[in-house]
């Protein structure tokens, strides 16, 4: 039996029948983290689409923010005419959307037209490499993302209008852990929470943060790619009730330079015949883990600059890293110490690794992706953590630092051997070309901070 949310091929069927579901949302994410794709009828998609697929135009996987054709990628350009590639839809994926009318969704990979295996660049076929990998050994692996927001009082069609200006929070002082800002966000909160949990996602917490109008909703770990999967139905149901509802969400990685940042923090543990794989009695100062545990850490630390960009994606990313700002800004590792970069939590069966270093703004695919790269690489060359480190790291000036722009990340990534071995070089020459193109884009555009800082003292 299905989990609540989920349907079965004959699931479906049946709803369709009855007349419950009429559009069926078929989509996958680009290298942004969007969800793109079509709404299909849902005769058609019973008929045509769930056996043999649908079709999209392969310049999805190369195109900009405002959706333009970007020279410059191999993959494909106006000299190859910009074919398509083939959505395969995955029956795993297939879920009730609660939040629309009479629509399920289903996630799918995607596939090249001649050779009909997956496309390299595509988020969820870099991910889904890594866990062919750690399948070979075994091992599983179970994780969840959390994801903060910030919820504001002006639909998005206001904020574009107001060119993102004066725009009013849904909260006007702190409100981390308070219950009384929160029970005046619950006209909000609840609704999208109901939502995830009819459409499969099943709903742990949700709580204030540390800004005005920033929130947290935190739902249940489960296996990585599934979680991936379930991160971006989370963001996109919850946009999208904000927007018909007047309201707007961002997940900007800095909404505002007084404000606190927007994470996406990692939880990760590996498991194997049913058993946390990261338990163990070697003690590693305070904590009690296995070697699985010790390199696996070992190598998520150290590999975190040749990945840099698949955690912090944007211009953006970076002005989230501030000491004493809640977000981290030193590769260390230290045992339930919200100042560290990797914090260890729980114990025996519980015992995970959180990496606090993604923002909001990440693509989950390619987070879990670096993030399970970097582990296994560890375990390869049992690569050893450094010491547990106690105190406040925002203070430890003599440890390495996380890049401080997108630009000193791009670098890094495009020179990674590391990078080109994990995930292959046709991948890390496609993403340098796109986090390139991002850069290139701000440094050509003329920003609100430079008219007020020169437009009469310069």
């Amino acid at each position: 039996m299905n989990k609540k949310g989920f349907l079965t091929q004959d699931e479906l069927a049946s709803k369709i029948g009855e007349g419950l579901i009429e559009t069926i949302v078929v989509a996958f994410t680009d290298h942004y983290g969007r969800l793109m794709g079509k709404r299909v009828d849902a005769d058609y998609f019973m008929d045509s689409v769930l056996k043999s697929g649908t079709h999209g135009c392969n310049y999805l996987l190369t195109t900009d923010m405002a959706m333009e054709p970007v020279p410059g990628y191999k993959y494909a350009n106006w000299e190859l005419g910009y074919g398509d590639f083939h959505l395969v839809p995955d029956l795993q994926t297939l879920r009730i959307a609660d939040w629309l009318e009479k629509t399920a969704l289903i996630l799918c990979d995607l596939h090249n037209e001649k050779t009909h295996e997956l496309e390299t660049i595509a988020p969820r076929s870099i991910l889904k490499k890594q866990l062919e990998k750690l399948e070979t050994d075994g091992l599983k692996c179970f994780a969840a993302s959390e994801l903060e927001y910030y919820l504001l009082e002006n639909s998005y069609k206001q904020a574009f209008q107001q060119n993102y200006q004066n725009l009013t929070p849904a909260g006007y002082y702190l409100e981390d852990y308070h219950i009384m800002q929160g029970t005046r966000n619950e006209k909000y909160t609840s609704v999208v929470r109901r939502h995830l949990k009819n459409s499969g996602i099943e709903v742990e917490t949700s709580k204030g943060e540390w800004g005005l109008g920033q929130h947290e909703l935190n739902v249940k770990y489960s296996e990585v790619l599934p979680m991936a999967d379930n991160h971006i139905v989370y963001k996109q149901c919850m946009k999208e009730v904000a927007d018909a509802m007047g309201f707007s969400v961002t997940f900007m990685a800095k909404f505002a330079s007084d404000q606190a940042g927007s994470s996406s923090h990692i939880h990760m543990s590996l498991w194997k015949d049913g058993k946390n794989a990261f338990a163990g009695d070697q003690e590693f100062g305070p904590v009690k883990g296995s070697d699985l545990f010790r390199w696996f850490l070992g190598g998520w630390i150290k590999h975190v600059p040749d990945v840099m960009p698949f955690y912090a994606p944007t211009i953006n990313s970076y002005k989230r890293f501030v000491d004493g700002s809640w977000a981290p800004t030193r590769l260390a590792w230290s045992y339930d110490n919200r100042t560290a970069g990797f914090r260890v939590v729980g114990s025996g069966a519980s015992l995970r690794i959180e990496c606090r270093i993604p923002g909001a703004d990440c693509n989950p695919y390619l987070a879990f992706a670096a993030s399970l790269a970097s582990g296994l690489e560890g375990i390869k060359n049992k690569t050893e953590p450094p010491e547990c480190f106690v105190g406040d790291i925002y203070a430890a000036a003599h440890l390495p630092r996380v890049p401080y722009t997108l630009a000193e990340a791009i670098a890094m990534f495009e020179s990674s051997e590391f990078a080109k071995n994990a995930f292959g070089v046709e991948v890390v020459e496609h993403y340098t070309h796109f986090f390139k193109t991002e850069q290139r884009a701000y440094d050509t555009s003329v920003t609100d901070w430079e008219r007020k800082r020169y437009f009469e003292q310069i």
